[in-house]
């Protein structure tokens, strides 16, 4: 049997006399039966594969700003100079800020 897929299709349930109010209120019920989730509670119990880090130790070590990089002064990261635009009113801006 051939089947027309470009052909509008409707649900053997559902009539085509439906009023706008009958909708409406099928859609509100529809609403009302959800279960109301507590986010906070879910994703404490969620755990993603190889996330324990309990036994790591992170060790990082930081350095002082260089005398030749500088702190964008709007996405606040620090820059080599070479990555320096402009220099606006005492403020130093990145190459990708100022793009």
């Amino acid at each position: 049997m051939a089947t027309d897929y470009d052909a509008p299709r409707r649900d053997t349930e559902e009539s085509g006399d439906d009023s706008l109010e009958e909708l409406k209120a099928r859609r509100a019920d529809a609403q009302s039966g959800s279960v109301d989730v507590d986010e906070a509670e879910v994703a404490e119990n969620f755990e993603l594969p190889g996330a324990d880090l309990a036994d790591e130790e992170l060790t990082v070590k930081v350095l002082p700003m260089q005398n030749d990089e500088f702190r964008c002064s709007s996405c606040f990261l620090v820059h080599h100079r070479s990555q320096l635009a402009s220099q606006k009113k005492g403020k130093l801006i990145c190459r990708d800020c100022a793009a």
